[in-house]
């Protein structure tokens, strides 16, 4: 019986990894183009956005629906009890009383995070904690940012620049999702790192497109992490994006790893929008007790 050597050995994993990187990237391209599938619980807020994106309903309904998902239910009851929406201390029971007073756009936000929340404990997302666990502190803050920064800079709607902060990296979240089922990926996530740097701007941009996201928002996605000039006034949704994720991390925690100096760029934008790190760390680390 011929032993393989150690170099044949490698040569062959090598080989599947290849292999099972562009077999992934081929498998992603064709679900774009039909049906998306996500965990189960993500079908959940998907089916719940169309209740909350039509107009007719009543809350009364919206409520009925949101109480169908335990999990989303409960915590918009906490995230209503928060200080952040709850300045005045008074405690909220009831579920329609809730949406009342968040609203049905924060709504929206908080029950698409809470479920990606549920993506990291995914089956096989164990092997990307490291990953899933920087990405989504980077979304949270990012979400945090764009609400910030819509708010005291712009007209623009605080909570779609929200949703737009935590599910600009969407396309990322869906490839380590996607990576887990394939056996060489699984266990070598810095493979994976490097393919997200790649492709999750343009596989993201087509995931927001298939689950109907405002095409506002998808576009506003678009080349998020490509170092572009400063905008001196924030004049769209994309601007706003766009300083929210530098101001955390974005650009570094994907394309900036192995360069220790700060682009002139960066330091601009450091210039113009740092003063607005305090507020922007309040509110991620809020949003992170309201949606773990």
């Amino acid at each position: 019986m011929m032993i393989a050597s150690p170099e044949n050995d490698q040569d062959k994993k090598g080989d599947a990894l290849k292999s099972q990187r562009f077999q992934m990237l081929a498998d992603i391209a064709k679900e774009l183009s039909g049906e998306v599938v996500f965990p189960t619980y993500f079908d959940a807020v998907l089916r719940l956005r169309k209740i909350l994106n039509d107009p007719a309903q009543s809350i009364a309904n919206v409520a009925h629906a949101v109480s169908v998902e335990p999990l989303i239910s409960a915590k918009l009851l906490h995230l209503a009890n928060s200080v952040a929406f709850n300045p005045g201390g008074q405690m909220l029971v009831d579920l329609k009383s809730a949406i009342t007073r968040l609203g049905l756009n924060a709504v929206r936000t908080a029950s698409l995070a809470i479920v990606m929340t549920q993506l990291l404990r995914a089956k096989g997302m164990a092997e990307f904690s490291e990953l899933t666990h920087s990405l989504w502190d980077h979304s949270i803050k990012t979400a945090a940012a764009a609400n910030i920064i819509a708010t005291q800079m712009t007209r623009q709607n605080r909570d779609e620049a929200m949703l737009a902060g935590l599910i600009h990296d969407l396309g990322a979240f869906y490839m380590l999702y996607r990576a887990t089922q394939y056996e060489e990926l699984r266990h070598r996530p810095d493979t994976i790192k490097y393919l997200i740097i790649q492709w999750h701007e343009s596989i993201g941009v087509s995931l927001l497109n298939a689950l109907g996201l405002p095409e506002e928002i998808v576009e506003a996605t678009i080349d998020h992490d490509h170092m572009r000039p400063t905008p001196t006034t924030i004049r769209n949704l994309s601007d706003t994006l766009y300083v929210a994720n530098m101001l955390s991390g974005g650009h570094f925690e994907w394309l900036m790893q192995d360069q220790a100096e700060i682009p002139a760029e960066m330091a601009l934008l450091e210039e113009k929008y740092g003063h607005l790190r305090p507020e922007i760390e309040a509110m991620a680390t809020e949003m992170h007790s309201s949606f773990a």
